[in-house]
């Protein structure tokens, strides 16, 4: 496993990460997400990420469990504040209460004193930026966070963010999260990649596969038990159109000519963009898990050649 500092921070994060979301306290049991967990770590993975609105608060509290035998000082955990996770006007959003409210809450079903990295989940139009820096600030300065960041932020607020604390003496994000992957590029690409450049941003990237898309697990047809056979995943179905599947195919013979899996090469293709800090993987199963985490080995075979004919396959009929 390499390591890769999140951003100009000091704090170095694996570079290929396990995520919680639709996984952890919903689509799979404790017992294996616990499994899942220890398998990552016993492969190099320090990087898990969560949110207290996945799988209702569960899926920090699964963490918890995985984690408690575990060195807290070898761990990077984050967690996320935005939606609603308490009833009432003030539930959500990114209000000083919600926000102090939120934290104390992940923090107890996660079993933690602290969280390394926390994530305001995304921009809230009702709070101005100004109380989410200060409340941020605060919660560094207390030590119940280490890090903070956005997550699907748009370049406007995130620059709004910086300068505010930059100005006023408070500590500013210094990361973002963002849905990353070979059909939904243009907001990394476009628009984080020269501010991660201006102001040493760092991005930890979820999605990769396009919500198991990209793996090829859809190319003749859809799998029992996948996240799009499940009735209240519906919105995943919705994304599998013939011309979608089309492209993975073809994707599917270049990862071939490498002899990687459709998965592994979707990763390796995140991975080769210098200010990604990390991709989130999500797994439900252990060999799942493993072929994720090998997906690194490829990165560095991307030749210009590959990853032109890679471009030409997503970008057709745009």
């Amino acid at each position: 496993m390499h390591y890769r500092r999140l951003g100009k921070t000091g704090i170095k994060v694996s570079e290929i990460s396990l995520g919680a979301w639709v996984t952890f306290g919903a689509q799979i049991d404790s017992t294996r997400a616990i499994a899942l967990v220890h398998s990552a770590y016993e492969q190099g993975v320090n990087f898990f990420d969560n949110a207290d609105v996945y799988a209702k608060g569960r899926a920090e509290e699964v963490l918890a469990e995985a984690i408690k035998d575990l060195p807290r000082e070898e761990l990077v955990i984050s967690s996320k504040v935005f939606f609603p996770t308490f009833e009432g006007p003030n539930g959500r959003g990114l209000s000083r209460k919600h926000i102090t409210e939120s934290v104390h809450a992940s923090l107890k079903r996660l079993n933690l004193d602290y969280v390394d990295l926390y994530f305001c989940h995304r921009h809230d139009p009702d709070t101005t930026v100004e109380e989410v820096v200060q409340t941020m600030d605060i919660l560094v300065r207390q030590g119940k966070i280490l890090y903070w960041g956005t997550s699907e932020w748009d370049v406007f607020h995130l620059t709004q963010a910086i300068t505010f604390a930059r100005a006023n003496g408070l500590i500013p994000p210094v990361m973002e999260q963002s849905r990353y992957h070979l059909m939904h590029r243009s907001h990394v690409e476009n628009d984080l990649a020269p501010l991660c450049q201006e102001f040493g941003f760092g991005l930890t990237t979820f999605s990769p596969l396009n919500n198991g898309i990209l793996s090829g697990k859809y190319n003749d047809g859809i799998p029992e038990g996948s996240r799009a056979s499940q009735e209240d995943l519906g919105w995943v179905l919705e994304r599998i159109t013939p011309a979608a599947v089309e492209k993975v195919r073809r994707l599917t013979d270049l990862a071939g000519e490498l002899d990687a899996t459709t998965a592994q090469l979707a990763i390796a293709w995140v991975l080769r963009r210098k200010e990604v800090s990390s991709v989130i993987t999500g797994a439900t199963r252990l060999e799942q898990l493993d072929e994720n985490l090998a997906a690194a080995e490829f990165t560095g075979r991307l030749s210009d050649d590959l990853l032109d004919k890679i471009d030409l396959i997503f970008t057709e009929g745009e």
